[in-house]
């Protein structure tokens, strides 16, 4: 499990419980309010908050009836080998039940939580309950090189056949041991290739093996990759038995190395050159020209090196190509602590207008990974729950370019980082500016090279005109545009030329940053241009706080539009001459016609 599981209590009859198994996982309370006196976090609906931690990949562990939990995760459920474990413990701990997950650390964590709250795991996975083993599950340190086996071997021992541990990681395999001997189903336990398999048989590898490369800037990755996939054959090791690859941190952004990380699908860890340099008394090809250029004598065999540990040996040595280097190592025993750092990432995240509903399962699994979360203090404290026990760093309005540039810097330290924007990071929001700072030179005010070597990624949210456009019913049915009224960025004569051409194009328009303290004149004169080129009763939809509680929104004609009834919290929607709005059903619903009508009554050739 990546992410650190959660306990959800939601009732005072389970707090001592729910506190107990926090305390031994390490991990953080979640409570009902009004209903639980103690808690990290607090939420309002039980059901829609199990969902959104579900969503975003976080394990739940519920101190409630397993039912809440089935109702609340049911209309997520798809694909048991990516879903997190879902366990409900009752109110006095006595019984653990994993639900979900089972194959995936919930067994396991469910035996965690039955010691630390002195109850009885209820584990009902077939293997686990007549083998004492989840094939497809190996022990730290180890890895299942092929997972779809799994299913019919666990068949195959359950029917009565009898297993047999083959491979010269045998002895090693402890946790196969108490299995029913037999020749029934072979498993082997190996860091060389397995040429054949019976149909029912499994491959475990003991993930000692590291692999330390360097290369020259942009190097192709079919070199690297053809180096290193032959030194793994002619060493007679398998792939899949390596624990990591690591290199110099100032290849953090090589293609070729993060492509290779993504072939062999194992973490890459980086290393400092000091710390490679401490790895010069075990180097086989020690290089002084390597040292005067990048300050450690050898790159590949250093990282080899550190990954497998102050016992590790190298079991290959440093190979060459005319752009890339690798030497592969071996550990004493299988790796589970990864030496070095991994590579910062920077998730630059829309969350939408501000309800957990609107924001995307991608955006909360992007930061419930992260470990620090940036951004604008109240945009943060609407993710409520999610962005709890985490490390957050709020900025001020008016602080955005010292916002983006601390994300960035903290991300080249090896963090993982989200930076928190309302509606969609990429319009009007902190998604450009990072692009910009990526893209300035230093001398420019710009970021640090650690910086521009981090990953960034961005998730998509409900921007505010979409949000908007869903309450009024489809305001955006035909062409449309947004406009930013804020001159603090943009020139106001460059404002003023853009809603001309926009009220001569007839578009609907989306108003972002209306208006603020000092600033009431722009939207006054946007409606008077307007007024120009489409009717009085043009209907204009004010929205503000959408997704809220305080969500307020409200319908105007283009002549009725005042300034003083509009916030900065407000988006201003404002139709075009064809633009109607009808009262249909419940309420008031605007919606621009796109021409189908036309076409129904055969105007349209």
């Amino acid at each position: 499990m990546a992410v650190n599981p959660v306990v959800i209590v939601l009732s005072r009859s389970g707090e001592a419980t729910g506190h107990s198994i926090a305390r031994a996982l390490n991990c953080a309370v979640h409570g009902r309010k009004d209903r639980v006196e103690n808690a990290d976090a607090f939420f309002d609906n039980a059901l829609e908050h199990m969902r959104d931690m579900f969503g975003a990949g976080v394990p739940v562990i519920g101190v409630c009836a397993a039912g809440i939990l089935i109702r609340a995760v049911a209309p997520l459920l798809a694909d048991k080998r990516s879903e997190p474990p879902v366990i409900s413990v009752s109110d006095d701990g006595a019984m653990v039940v994993p639900l979900l997950g089972g194959h995936r650390g919930g067994n396991r964590l469910a035996r965690q939580i039955a010691s630390a709250a002195g109850g009885q795991a209820a584990v009902t996975t077939a293997g686990d309950v007549a083998l004492g083993v989840a094939l497809d599950e190996p022990p730290q340190g180890w890895r299942l090189e092929n997972p779809d086996g799994a299913k019919g071997a666990m068949a195959a021992l359950l029917s009565g056949a009898g297993a047999q541990v083959v491979g010269e990681a045998a002895v090693d395999a402890t946790w196969l041991a108490d299995l029913p001997q037999g020749d029934g189903v072979v498993m082997t336990a190996s860091m060389k290739p397995v040429e054949a398999r019976q149909t029912d048989g499994l491959v475990f590898r003991p993930l000692k093996l590291t692999l330390g490369v360097g290369c020259a800037r942009n190097c192709p990755p079919e070199e690297l990759a053809e180096l290193v996939f032959g030194a793994l054959a002619e060493s007679n090791v398998a792939p899949a038995a390596l624990a990591a690859i690591g290199t110099l941190d100032l290849k953090a952004d090589e293609p070729a190395v993060l492509e290779l990380a993504r072939q062999l699908d194992v973490p890459l860890r980086l290393f400092t050159a000091a710390e490679l340099e401490a790895e010069a008394p075990r180097l086989e090809n020690a290089s002084d020209v390597v040292f005067a250029e990048v300050g450690c004598h050898g790159v590949s065999e250093g990282a080899a090196l550190a990954l497998a540990g102050k016992t590790g040996q190298l079991h290959r040595p440093k190979t060459k190509t005319a752009n890339a280097t690798c030497a592969i190592g071996i550990a004493s025993d299988v790796i589970v602590d990864l030496a070095g750092t991994a590579r910062g990432k920077l998730s630059v995240v829309g969350i939408g207008p501000g309800q957990s509903s609107w924001r995307t399962p991608e955006a909360s699994r992007l930061i419930a990974d992260a470990e620090e979360l940036v951004g604008y203090g109240l945009y943060i404290d609407l993710l409520g729950p999610l962005a709890a026990g985490k490390k957050r760093t709020d900025f001020p309005l008016g602080g955005e370019e010292d916002r983006c540039r601390y994300a960035l810097e903290q991300a080249g330290t090896g963090k993982n980082v989200a930076l928190i924007c309302s509606g969609d990071a990429g319009i009007y929001a902190m998604g450009a500016l990072v692009f910009e700072l990526l893209d300035r030179d230093a001398d420019a005010h710009g970021v640090s090279d650690a910086a521009r070597r981090a990953e960034v990624v961005s998730a998509p949210g409900v921007s505010a005109l979409q949000a908007a456009a869903a309450r009024a019913g489809a305001p955006l049915g035909h062409d449309f545009c947004a406009i930013s009224l804020s001159d603090l960025l943009t020139p106001r004569e460059d404002i003023e030329r853009r809603i001309q051409a926009a009220a001569e194009g007839d578009f609907v328009i989306a108003f972002y940053n209306p208006v603020s303290r000092r600033r009431r004149t722009l939207l006054a004169h946007a409606r008077d241009v307007l007024l120009q080129h489409r009717p009085a009763d043009t209907p204009v939809m004010l929205a503000s706080s959408l997704g809220r509680p305080e969500e307020f929104v409200r319908y105007r004609t283009l002549a009725q539009l005042e300034v003083d009834e509009v916030d900065m919290l407000t988006v201003v929607l404002i139709g075009s001459s064809h633009s109607r709005l009808a009262q249909l059903g419940e309420g008031p619903r605007m919606y621009t016609p796109r021409g189908y009508g036309r076409k129904i009554d055969g105007d349209l050739s």
